[in-house]
């Protein structure tokens, strides 16, 4: 007997006939746009291209589009991890302590002599670390997924305060190996965007081509039927924990090496910025559909949105108000066209 094929879309999963597993692809009569995951994303890029481009002539700058092709990048590798975790229907709001401690790790050891390479590697132990015990406490004990990581998020944000007594910490070496992480390719150009759409494609490849994605789709599309099936969920939840905080501290390393210092507000509110990406590119909340590759466009459209109204002369408030109508607005859009698609 054939095995169970998970994918994103929409299955029905029947065990009355004899305990025989039968599969039925539900019969799409929806326009075939609506089927694309990144649509509102792309939209919502295209809307406020043209909108900054008219407000702003300094919008289409070379220089512009590195800058917030930088931004975009250092939020779209935590974005990265955070959806493949939100696809199997979980949260993690550590992510942007993660994002600042390991940064704040990797300074402290270079400053005290040790080995560049040395510290990378532990500082990401680190971050692999926090994800590990996101992934055991919410498993194995129950505990929702926000309250644990937030519980870690405010457990890290002290650790930050009390190490650093509220001061920032500059690197006081240079280091060549951190050109490799956020330095400049050409002109505006930073490493940081390569490693952006090397670790997002690598995301997508798992999630969309192999049997670990399956199994993740499957995992937080329905849970009770992936684990009749087979499917290790708790090895999957713990390990898409892993992968997200240790992509948040890789890109705490790429923005570090482009500032060379750290501060206790380092990454602040960045986890509440990945998860509006992952939803403005067609992730659902409640787990089971979803999109890196929308992911990493909404978080070109926040980036986007950060730097057009900075040249439009708006107010820096005004960022926060834009994105929160921006989310509900995409979360209002994906649930109808989602219900569409499903019936």
């Amino acid at each position: 007997m054939a095995g169970p094929n998970f994918t994103g879309s929409a299955i029905v999963i029947d065990f009355s006939k004899g305990g025989k597993f039968l599969q039925q692809q539900k019969n799409f009569s929806v326009i075939p746009l609506f089927r694309i995951k990144e649509l509102g994303a792309i939209v919502g890029v295209g809307i406020f291209f043209v909108v900054f481009s008219m407000i702003s002539k300094r919008f289409l700058s070379i220089d512009n589009f590195f800058n917030t092709l930088t931004m975009a990048a250092e939020l779209g590798i935590i974005a990265a991890g955070v959806c493949m975790l939100m696809i199997s229907g979980e949260f993690d709001l550590s992510v942007g302590a993660v994002f600042a401690v390991v940064s704040m790790t990797f300074a402290l050891l270079i400053n005290n002599g040790f080995d560049p390479l040395f510290s990378l590697f532990i500082s990401l132990f680190l971050s692999a670390l926090v994800g590990l015990v996101n992934g055991l406490v919410t498993v194995k004990t129950g505990i929702p997924s926000f309250i644990t990581t937030l519980g870690m998020m405010m457990f890290w944000r002290g650790i930050l305060l009390a190490v650093t007594g509220g001061f920032p910490i500059m690197l006081q070496k240079r280091v060549p190996l951190l050109n490799y992480f956020g330095g400049r390719i050409y002109g505006g150009l930073r490493y940081s965007a390569i490693w952006f759409i090397i670790l997002a494609f690598v995301v997508w490849f798992i999630l969309e081509r192999t049997r670990y994605g399956n199994w993740t789709f499957a995992t937080g599309g329905n849970l009770g039927a992936a684990k009749a099936l087979g499917v290790p969920t708790e090895k999957i939840k713990i390990s898409n924990f892993v992968i997200s905080s240790l992509l948040a501290g890789f890109s705490g390393i790429t923005t570090f090496a482009r500032f060379r210092i750290v501060d206790p507000t380092f990454g602040l509110e960045m986890e509440l910025e990945a998860i509006a990406a992952c939803v403005m590119g067609g992730t659902l909340l409640t787990g089971g559909y979803g999109s890196v590759l929308g992911a990493a466009v909404g978080a070109v459209m926040i980036s986007m949105v950060r730097n057009g109204l900075v040249l439009a002369g708006a107010p820096a408030y005004w960022y926060r108000a834009f994105i929160g109508v921006i989310l509900i607005v995409a979360a209002v859009i994906n649930a109808r066209i989602r219900k569409k698609v499903a019936g």
